[in-house]
C-alpha cells in the first residue's frame, strides 16, 4: 500500500480521482476546501510553508498535483501559483524523500489558448515548444522545466507531466456541426479529455513504477470532439488559415478522425489509451 498526497484534491479531476487512489492506497488529499470519500484530510495551500508543514506526519510514496490556477490567471499570479508554489512544494517532498511525482501540465503549455496559434506539426507531439502567449500556458511550461530542473539534480526520480487537454463532465452533449462551427479555440476545443479518463489515467500513473525519468505526455482523447473528419473540421474552423497547415497525416487510410495531439507515447508508456468516445460522451 502507498501512500499518495493528492493536492486540489476537491477539485473537478481531484475529487473523482482520490475514489480511484482509496482502492488499495492511503491518500492524503491537501486542500482549501473539504474533501469527501476515505482520505485523510488536511486543509491547506501548497504554497504555503505551514500547510506543508502539515504533511509531515505522512511518508509520502507518490504526488499528483492538480491545484493551480487556470486560464485566466493574472502573470503576477500564475506566476507565484504556478511556477514559484510548485517549486516550493516539490522542493519540499524530495527534501523528504518522494521519489514519483505526477503533475498536471496542460495543452495550453503548447499555445493552444492563443486565437492564432498553429501548430508547428500535426498531430502536435508531447514536446510541442511552447509558443503561448497566454501566461498560463507558459506557467505550466515552466512546470515543465521546472521538473526536467529537478531531475537533473536528482537522476532517481520518476516523473511524469501530462499535458492535460480540456476535461469535460460525463454528462457533456454530443456535439454537433453547429457547435463546431462555434468553436473559437480550435486547438483547445479539438483537445478534450472525459474527466473519468483524466482520473484513471492519472491513478494509473501515480501507482505505476515506470522508473527514474522526466516524460511529458499528452492526454487527451483520440479523436477529437466533432462529428467531421478532423481535416474537415480544421478547414471549417481555420478557412485559408489551414492551409498554412500539412493535413496529410489525416489523408492516411485510418486517420480521418485521429486527434490533433499525438498520444501513440501515452499508449506506449502506461499502455493506456483514453476509452471515451468524446464525440458522444458515452464510453465504448
Amino acid at each position: 500500500m502507498s501512500v499518495i498526497l493528492v493536492t486540489g484534491a476537491s477539485g473537478f479531476v481531484g475529487s473523482r480521482l482520490v475514489k480511484e487512489l482509496a482502492v488499495g492506497n492511503t491518500v492524503v488529499a491537501l486542500s482549501r476546501s473539504p474533501v469527501a470519500g476515505e482520505v485523510i484530510a488536511v486543509t491547506g495551500d501548497f504554497t504555503a510553508p505551514e500547510s506543508l508543514a502539515r504533511l509531515d506526519d505522512y511518508p509520502i510514496d507518490a504526488v499528483v498535483h492538480l491545484a493551480g490556477v487556470t486560464g485566466a490567471a493574472a502573470e503576477e499570479e500564475a506566476i507565484t501559483v504556478n511556477v514559484a508554489g510548485t517549486r516550493r512544494l516539490l522542493r519540499y517532498l524530495i527534501d523528504r524523500g518522494t521519489r514519483r511525482f505526477v503533475l498536471a501540465s496542460s495543452i495550453a503549455a503548447a499555445g493552444c489558448l492563443d486565437p492564432d496559434f498553429r501548430p508547428r506539426s500535426l498531430p502536435i507531439p508531447d514536446d510541442h515548444p511552447c509558443d503561448s502567449t497566454n501566461i498560463y500556458g507558459v506557467s505550466k511550461a515552466m512546470v515543465e522545466d521546472l521538473a526536467a530542473y529537478f531531475h537533473r539534480l536528482d537522476a532517481s526520480l520518476d516523473i511524469t507531466l501530462f499535458r492535460l487537454g480540456v476535461v469535460a463532465p460525463e454528462d457533456t452533449p454530443p456535439v454537433t456541426r453547429d457547435a463546431v462551427e462555434r468553436m473559437s479555440q480550435p486547438f483547445c476545443d479539438l483537445g478534450v479529455i472525459a474527466v473519468q479518463d483524466a482520473a484513471e489515467a492519472l491513478a494509473l500513473a501515480a501507482t505505476t513504477d515506470l522508473g527514474p525519468g522526466c516524460r511529458t505526455l499528452n492526454l487527451v482523447a483520440p479523436m477529437p470532439r466533432t462529428p467531421l473528419g478532423t481535416a474537415e473540421t480544421l478547414r471549417l474552423l481555420l478557412g485559408d488559415r489551414a492551409e498554412q497547415l500539412d493535413l496529410s497525416y489525416y489523408r492516411r487510410p485510418g486517420n480521418e478522425h485521429a486527434g490533433v495531439y499525438a498520444i501513440a507515447e501515452l499508449a506506449r508508456t502506461f499502455g493506456y489509451t483514453p476509452p471515451t468516445d468524446v464525440r458522444s460522451m458515452k464510453r465504448t
